[in-house]
């Protein structure tokens, strides 16, 4: 077995908001991969415009630096739990990780999953302490329980050797003693190459197993993967090699290797190195490209089980296809099943309904994510509520059970364990630090997390962090009673105005403003009792010949109630949809019609008594 020394492929990996993104951004920039006058912003890595907006990386990206002659390959992977099957396919091509940890927060619950998928694939750790420069920062203390975390998930006595580092990835520096002063982060490049391997390089014909996919108009699709074995150039012959073991014969166009934030165009990629192939028109991830003369699959990417699932439908509203671009089934159908190429978490399957299509993933943000990325790209349709996926073992009901670990202040210990036991949680620890703060860590069906996440910003005004990891099936433990009350549902189709919303004010709270455009059966607001109301928001004031002066005083409504996208996900009902377009996010029942909800109604009951 031979090394390439002049390559080092390395995998930062960390939970969400740990700083991973910032430190990338001063690995580049202080290797003077870009231009001394050229404006690259913060958080290069973060390209897509949701990334930017929500703090948190989505999917996984390459970069690259050079350091000393020495070519470092970065993989930039997410930290949140709901995209971990990124996570889990992008460590295959790397030797090596950084661990981030907060100073502050120290290791959470998707710090433990990324670590332990790192160990199972063998990667040499270094861990960074990150934002050492943050009030109440407690290096000694979070160093000893980053310790803990290592002796209960390495696989291997090496693994338990790892060299620890401090740093302020803002401020751009690396220490090796948290009371050094701060310069650059020299010392965090020197750690890659004296601790990460070399590649292995294996004796033969070219071999690589495709770990992303990109897609570019002009280039068609791009497979992106590091060669095991081998070296490839252009316009020479290769085979992909499927799931079902068949064989396809193709021809490489052009080959890519990283720099920056740059594809470089080359005209040889070797063995060791991460690199970008066009020219294999029917590629997936996990798939193995080879050459003709040995065509040896690779050992395929296991990802985990999805958790959450949740039907995507055509819009069959009144104002259907009004809004979006894209709006019929065979599109909506076509670009689910492209996302299925480079989302390997998701699952898509057909239903009985030709409009409808059931989609699962592994939660909630997983899916919201989705969605509001299909509705920028001018997509039109419904949603359904997330439900947890169930399964039979043995005869058995059984549901998917996650750890749910909260952050916040002590003042709210009663209402949220007043929240959680109506969710079927059972606490399983508690640690305050003196401060009035506290740590509270639940074992929780993921049933009982759908519609957790806005309930528990409301409650905790904002102050408090939760996070969840999967970690297995249990018999399942009855249902959870919604504690939702009814909804105001629109009676007519119109325009809404002042006086029809002031009197569906005077029932609850409203989610329209004056001059929506409304259909029946559209949800326009939350009744203060329990059952459904139908009401007219478009009703307008009569008109009558004696005027007071004080009768056209203006109506002074309360302002309306704006749910986001995850927000109306965690609100509607079983008997309700999301109506998603470009332009708006609507509630509404699944049958419009008052009369026919009624009928509805009345013949479940039917059927309940018999």
């Amino acid at each position: 077995m031979n090394y390439r020394n002049d390559i080092r492929n390395i995998a930062i990996i960390a939970h969400v908001d740990h700083g991973k993104t910032t430190l990338v951004d001063a690995l580049l920039k202080q290797s003077h991969v870009f231009r001394e006058n050229q404006n690259v912003g913060e958080l290069i890595m973060d390209s897509n415009d949701l990334e930017r907006e929500k703090g948190i990386t989505i999917m996984a990206k390459n970069t690259a630096v050079m350091y000393n002659g020495i070519k470092i390959n970065i993989i930039d992977t997410p930290g949140h739990a709901d995209f971990s099957g990124e996570v889990e396919r992008v460590i295959n091509m790397a030797d090596g990780c950084l661990l981030l940890v907060d100073a502050v927060e120290g290791p959470m619950p998707q710090t433990k999953f990324v670590l332990r998928q790192a160990f199972k694939k063998g990667l040499t750790p270094i861990v960074v302490i990150n934002k050492i420069d943050r009030d109440h920062a407690r290096v000694a203390e979070v160093l000893h329980m980053t310790q803990d975390l290592f002796l209960e998930l390495a696989t291997t006595s090496s693994q338990l050797d790892f060299q620890v580092l401090y740093a302020s990835g803002k401020n751009g520096w690396v220490v090796a003693d948290p009371k050094d002063p701060g310069v650059d982060v020299r010392l965090l490049f020197e750690a890659i190459i004296k601790n990460v391997p070399p590649p292995q390089i294996e004796e033969g014909p070219f071999q690589m197993l495709v770990s992303n996919l990109d897609y570019d108009n002009h280039k068609g699709k791009i497979s992106i993967g590091r060669i095991w074995r081998g070296k490839i150039t252009p316009r020479e012959a290769v085979v992909a090699i499927y799931a079902d073991g068949s064989i396809k014969r193709w021809q490489v166009a052009e080959l890519f290797t990283y720099l920056g934030l740059k594809r470089i165009e080359t005209q040889e990629v070797s063995a060791g190195d991460i690199v970008a192939i066009t020219g294999v028109d029917e590629a997936s991830i996990g798939d193995t490209i080879a050459s003709p003369d040995q065509p040896e699959a690779l050992p395929r990417i296991e990802i985990g089980e999805p958790t959450v699932e949740m039907t995507f439908g055509v819009n069959t509203s009144p104002f259907g296809g009004k809004e979006g671009r894209f709006s019929t089934t065979r599109q909506l159908r076509e670009r689910l099943y492209r996302e299925l190429e480079k989302n390997l978490s998701l699952r898509v399957t057909d239903t009985e309904s030709p409009d409808t299509l059931l989609v699962k993933g592994r939660g909630e943000l997983h899916l919201a994510i989705l969605i509001e990325t299909m509705r920028r790209e001018g997509y039109e349709f419904e949603v359904s509520k997330p439900e947890a996926i169930t399964k039979m073992v043995d005869g058995k009901l059984m549901e998917p059970m996650e750890t749910l670990t909260i952050d916040t202040k002590s003042d709210y210990i009663g209402v949220l364990s007043e929240m959680l036991s109506k969710r079927q949680a059972n606490m399983t620890d508690m640690h305050n630090d003196g401060k009035g703060n506290v740590r509270l860590e639940y074992k929780i069906p993921t049933k009982g997390l759908i519609g957790f996440r806005s309930a528990f910003l409301t409650a905790t005004r904002g102050a408090g962090v939760i996070n969840t990891t999967f970690i297995g099936y249990e018999p399942w433990h009855g249902d959870i009673t919604s504690s939702r009350m009814g909804v105001l549902v629109a009676s007519e189709p119109g325009i809404a105005v002042t006086y029809g919303l002031n009197n569906a004010q005077e029932r609850g709270t409203t989610f329209i403003e004056p001059q929506t455009q409304v259909y029946e059966g559209m949800i326009v607001g939350l009744n203060a009792k329990p059952q459904d109301i139908a009401v007219n928001v478009t009703k307008e004031k009569k008109k009558t010949n004696i005027r007071s002066s004080t009768s056209d005083i203006a109506i002074k409504l309360t302002p309306a109630v704006k749910l986001s996208l995850e927000q109306s996900l965690d609100f509607i009902n079983r008997d309700e949809l999301v109506e998603v377009t470009p332009s708006n996010i609507r509630l509404r029942k699944k049958i419009l019609t008052q009369e026919m909800r009624l009928r509805e109604i009345g013949a479940r009951r039917k059927m309940d008594e018999e």
